[in-house]
């Protein structure tokens, strides 16, 4: 008896203590409730795949640190489901563990589980094989697309739904979707979505979606929490101002405060100021709106795993640093200081801020060769034949790169091959000689042939960067996604018969080869290899200085990709996969180095470039001639922040279209805009997914991103903005778009730039419309 009074003893004190250990986080009267009290959520965003999972306690130890009472984190679907029905959420994948050592450190967690992310991550977040099928509709009512997110959703509710602070864990809201009103129009979706996150177990916590203030009624559930996304300088009333029109007591949340910018290769080194961060969190707090702080840590996107932007194809880096108060390498950065200095006045009575983690040691390492290569072309797998081309996904390849290979008929005369189209860097090989490279970022695709023999062999060789993670762009197949056509002066005839390769990003296929002692480099693609010692370990940065383009793998790790077009130079090496004694690097370069030569640096090189890449959108000397060309509107700005709408009063056949600024509300010389739509015969936004931008007359490209393509990147926190680093060129200033196709319009809508009394607001303009190109002179 006394054994079974002393036994009920126990399990009454145990489920006591799993009761205390319960909590709720509710919707209150202008404010979130955490165990019925008032909450302000301060949330520090961090993506566990972007951090090797020796660091996640260092970097929730940072954030907890900071004066963060929350971690916000996407679940990316892709990285979990990298197969059909293959699910992975061990290891470095364990989001349950990375929740539970949030839970340590007494800080709550926010999930994003999807489907789509974004977050500059490959195809944001999909799985590529979602792609094997030609006619899908992604993140649409689909029915195999909402088929696999309900499975994946159910994987993921497995391992988190029991996470939920009723039932004893940290979780306390989960967001629906991601940013979809960026994308389209489609309430019935979302609600499909939402039903799908609870079906899968989502129930006990609040549910929101995160859109911003220009959009977010497009597609707004009434069940679910409404909150906006924004950056640094941004006019906080304006943001939440249509939000309190319509909930006056709702709470308000920043879902995405952005701390700066994400890195594209070919463009300068993106920063942004710690003062405009540190002004707005400051008037966010006093007015107690919660807020994520995108990102807290960046990170990196190891591996393949780096995304592209849309709708100009823009790869993203490898390192995912976006200037965050923590750097990519987990340092504490002069922003994390101004951050914290702040936040320390925002915490609960008799709380005080948590110890700075020391940081993790850097080491150098001396510079060595890399003695061992594998020509690419001498280790191809076994050839797929395939009387036509297709695209990466239809061999079941998702990542890396594909080799097309067919004969050539005799021809004596210059001939132009033409490749539709090829996604995304491809190298042309006639009889094993390299004879061009092509360049998505360029919008390249046509090669000039010499004359050549019966039988010569044509090579194709295309590298697959990051699939587009925004908007239309994640529809984005690799390899040649057309076709490959031989055209003469007489006809155009399309080339068949093709022997295909695939080329995968796995570290067994790079470690296969037949490695062989060299002196010199290769002239064609290759794989270096080669080891080195340490007599201790710590994190450090391999410079690729040296090296032209390619990907990376260290004892295993595939650590990312590198271009030698910067601005990353360097790729970051977590100590924690380095080892004492000897280790184990393979570079594999696609074009060539000037010298097989690494070394470790040990701080990152992240701002230098050769080249800009595809960026410019003028020609030395070049001129936009409008002589003879009548404006069809001649209009006024208004002074201020928001989306402005313009009628023309008519309908305009449209292929080309042309804004001049003529001046500027504040005197200045320069011109900016955010964002610009066509509007269509309903007044509705026309597509933008084949837009060009053919001329600027002005960029700035030196001290900012400020190129003129940000006018149609569905990024309000970006801008086009006239040079003022080097040249301060005067008004009129214009841009062109062509359309890519042709259209029919009645007007047009303009965004300056979010922050207000800065210079480039344009108050009186001039629009002329085509459909043919403007002349340049």
């Amino acid at each position: 008896m006394k054994k079974l009074i002393l036994i009920l003893s126990i399990i009454s004190i145990t489920f006591n203590n799993c009761t205390t250990n319960k909590g709720n986080f509710e919707i209150g009267d202008k404010t979130f409730l955490l165990n019925g009290e008032p909450f302000v959520v301060k949330a520090a965003e961090l993506h566990y795949p972007r951090i090797p999972k020796e660091y996640w306690e260092h970097r929730i130890q940072a954030s907890k640190a900071l004066g963060m009472n929350t971690i916000c984190l996407y679940v990316f679907w892709n990285y979990h489901e990298p197969e059909e029905g293959k699910y992975d959420f061990s290891g470095q994948k364990d989001i349950a563990a990375f929740c539970k050592l949030v839970q340590k450190y007494d800080m709550y967690v926010i999930v994003r589980p999807g489907p789509y992310v974004c977050a500059e991550w490959e195809m944001g977040g999909l799985p590529w094989w979602l792609l094997k099928k030609k006619d899908i509709k992604l993140r649409e009512r689909d029915p195999y697309f909402m088929e696999r997110t309900k499975l994946f959703m159910n994987e993921v509710a497995k391992q988190l739904s029991d996470l939920q602070i009723t039932k004893g864990g940290n979780i306390i809201m989960v967001q629906v979707e991601n940013e979809y009103g960026s994308f389209g129009t489609d309430k019935p979706y979302i609600a499909e979505i939402r039903d799908i996150v609870k079906d899968a177990g989502f129930t006990d916590v609040p549910l929101f979606q995160c859109d911003w203030n220009s959009n977010f009624e497009n597609n707004a559930l009434e069940d679910l929490v409404w909150t906006v996304n924004f950056g640094t300088g941004a006019n906080i009333d304006d943001q939440f101002r249509r939000l309190q029109e319509l909930r006056p007591n709702t709470p308000l949340m920043c879902s995405e405060f952005w701390s700066g910018w994400f890195d594209h290769w070919g463009a300068k080194h993106e920063t942004r100021s710690a003062e405009a961060l540190v002004n707005g969190m400051k008037e966010m707090l006093d007015r107690n709106i919660s807020f994520s702080l995108y990102m807290t840590h960046g990170g990196t996107s190891f591996g393949h795993w780096g995304g592209a932007n849309f709708p100009n194809f823009s790869p993203t880096c490898t390192s995912y640093d976006y200037d965050a108060p923590i750097g990519e390498s987990g340092n504490i950065t002069p922003k994390y200081y101004e951050v914290r200095n702040l936040l320390k006045n925002y915490l609960p009575e008799g709380q005080t801020l948590s110890e700075i983690p020391d940081s993790i040691p850097t080491i150098s390492i001396p510079a060595f060769t890399l003695t061992e290569m594998a020509s690419l072309f001498e280790n191809l797998p076994d050839a797929i034949e395939s009387e036509t081309i297709k695209s990466m996904e239809f061999f079941d390849q998702g990542w890396g790169s594909i080799l097309y290979r067919t004969k050539l008929n005799a021809s004596d005369e210059e001939q132009t091959l033409i490749i539709t189209e090829a996604h995304d860097w491809a190298q042309v090989f006639l009889d094993g000689e390299r004879i061009a490279t092509l360049s998505r970022l360029k919008g390249e695709g046509t090669v000039k042939l010499p004359p050549v023999k019966d039988g010569a062999q044509l090579d194709i060789l295309v590298e697959a960067m990051g699939r587009m993670n925004f908007g239309k762009g994640i529809y984005d197949w690799k390899g040649i996604t057309e076709k490959v056509e031989i055209q003469t002066r007489n006809k155009t005839t399309e080339l068949k018969n093709w022997q295909v390769y695939n080329i995968p990003v796995d570290y067994g296929f790079a470690k296969n080869k037949q490695y062989k002692k060299q002196e010199n480099t290769a002239k064609h693609p290759a794989y270096y290899k080669a080891t080195f010692t340490l007599d201790k370990v710590g994190d450090t940065f391999f410079n690729m200085i040296n090296w032209s383009k390619g990907m990376v793998w260290v004892n295993g790790y595939a650590i990312g990709r590198f271009w030698e077009i910067g601005p990353q130079q360097t790729l970051y090496m977590p100590g924690c996969w380095l080892r004492k004694g000897e280790n184990e690097i393979i570079i594999l370069d696609m074009a060539s180095p000037t010298k097989p030569e690494t070394e470790g640096l040990r701080k990152p090189i992240l701002d230098v470039q050769k080249g800009n890449g595809a960026y410019a959108h003028r020609k030395l000397g070049e001129d936009l001639n409008l002589t003879g060309e009548t404006p069809v509107y001649k209009g006024s700005f208004k002074n201020g922040n928001g989306w402005q709408h313009i009628k023309f009063g008519k309908t305009i056949d449209t292929r080309f279209f042309c804004l001049e600024a003529l001046n500027s509300h504040g005197g200045d010389n320069y011109a900016a805009i955010a964002e610009l739509e066509l509007l269509d015969e309903d007044g509705k936004p026309v597509s933008r997914q084949h837009w060009k931008l053919v001329y600027a007359d002005s960029e700035e490209l030196d001290d900012a991103n400020n190129v003129a393509t940000n006018v149609f990147d569905l990024q309000e926190s970006t801008f086009w903005h006239t040079n003022y680093s080097k040249t301060n060129p005067k008004h009129p200033h214009q841009i062109v778009i062509d359309l890519g196709e042709d259209k029919k319009i009645t007007g047009f809508s303009y965004l300056p730039r979010a922050e207000a009394n800065k210079p480039g607001m344009i108050k009186d303009f001039r629009v002329y419309v085509k459909m043919t190109p403007f002349k340049l002179k």
